[in-house]
């Protein structure tokens, strides 16, 4: 059992950040069973199962309604902060995903397939699916009650 941060900012803060952290894991995990290789670059990716992202900003709400209440000021302000982090992941950073995509596309065939020409190909895997970030959204609310109850011993 971890002492001396439980109910404090810093047991918001840790829940949050670990959330995310092991979201990647998992993240990184399920790509290499998927595809059977190992890359490393997945830990500081962005986009993938599940949104780190969602994990980290619900791990924190979560927290911050059980220690603060959910019915508190605090509570209100950091389920807004999650539920835009979540729509950005799910809506502007996956419409700007698809962007990419197309520019990419679009390059390739202008260039003869030569698109380090211009730079090199801009990055595709930006954003989430709606189910990437439930799943990731679900596993920091998870997270958050396991670390509060169970790591800390409240």
């Amino acid at each position: 059992m971890i002492t001396g941060i439980a109910n404090t900012g810093y047991e918001a803060l840790s829940a949050g950040i670990l959330a995310a952290f092991i979201a990647q894991i998992i993240k990184f995990c399920i790509f290499t069973i998927k595809t059977k290789r190992i890359n490393f670059k997945i830990f500081t990716t962005t986009g993938g199962m599940p949104s780190s992202h969602s994990a980290g900003v619900m791990g924190l709400a979560t927290i911050v309604g059980i220690i603060e209440g959910w019915d508190s000021i605090s509570f209100a302000i950091a389920i807004g902060y999650a539920l835009i982090t979540m729509y950005d992941a799910a809506g502007v950073r996956r419409a700007a995903g698809k962007t990419a995509a197309c520019l990419n596309r679009m390059m390739e065939d202008f260039y003869k397939h030569d698109v380090q020409a211009i730079g090199g190909k801009l990055k595709e895997l930006l954003g989430h699916t709606p189910l990437e970030v439930i799943m990731g959204a679900i596993f920091g609310i998870l997270f958050a009650f396991f670390y509060h109850f169970c790591a800390l011993g409240q």
